[in-house]
């Protein structure tokens, strides 16, 4: 592992790099990020939704051990997840690196390409070819759905600051691991925990909220006012938890 200081420096030129990729990388890598996360979510559902209800905790484990493989491929293949541009886009903006326009500019092109990524999985391959439409499959999503979007406006958005403490965690550890098998670790336990816990992620609802859509479980109403707190959590959560409180606390010993 590098040291916290060395990941920090790791950290920002990488908040670089994610700005001076072309639009068309940016297009394609954010559809790639939205689609990993979802397929991580669709596992999730298909492994967690065939446990009794008597242990669901057990299914929540299982299904949780799972998710964290939409963020490896990310990680580790390639791919722009805006959870994560939100912990290293804005500690570069933090060392002026980067400038406000720089980083709002990624974060909206981003945001929209992971949304479309979410949609396409949550359609084709869970309601399209019936992945999420039959049996305890379509049951475990809407009730899944329902639970996020009956949350308060202040609960979303803890809630997705908790979430993404736990995301740009996993990223400042991948970043600070130097190789493929400790990287996949270093994203595997955190990613795993969110989850476990049930905090709620923005890219993760757009898949499963939509997937309750349709399957006539929620409305688009119902995804958009859940999609704003957690969004905003997930800012809260990668940009101050996680990279502002690192840069406070190391940026003197560079």
């Amino acid at each position: 592992m590098y040291a916290p200081e060395e990941i920090m420096e790791i950290a920002i030129q990488n908040g670089i790099k994610k700005i001076h990729k072309t639009v068309q990388a940016k297009c394609i890598l954010g559809f790639i990020g939205g689609a990993m996360i979802s397929l991580g979510y669709l596992a999730y559902i298909r492994i967690s939704a065939p446990i009794p209800t008597e242990f669901t905790g057990l299914g929540t484990l299982l299904g949780a051990s799972v998710f964290p493989i939409g963020l490896i491929v990310i990680l580790l293949a390639g791919g722009e997840l805006i959870t994560g541009n939100m912990m290293a886009v804005s500690i570069a903006f933090y060392d002026k690196k980067i400038s406000l326009q720089n980083l709002l500019s990624n974060w909206l092109v981003i945001t929209f390409w992971n949304i479309i990524g979410g949609l396409f999985v949550a359609y084709f391959f869970g309601h399209f070819i019936g992945l999420t439409s039959s049996g305890i499959y379509q049951e475990h999503v809407r009730t899944i759905a329902q639970h996020k979007i009956h949350a308060t406006f202040m609960q979303s958005l803890v809630s997705g600051i908790g979430c993404n403490w736990f995301v740009g965690i996993a990223l400042w550890l991948c970043y600070g691991a130097k190789d493929a098998a400790g990287k996949i670790v270093a994203i595997w336990f955190p990613v795993m925990i969110f989850v476990a816990i049930g905090f709620q992620h923005s890219v993760a609802n757009c898949f499963i909220i939509p997937a309750a859509i349709f399957e006539g479980g929620a409305t688009w109403k119902d995804f958009i006012l859940n999609f704003l707190p957690v969004y905003l959590g997930n800012i809260l959560g990668g940009a101050l938890f996680v990279s502002g409180f690192y840069y406070l606390s190391y940026r003197g010993k560079k």
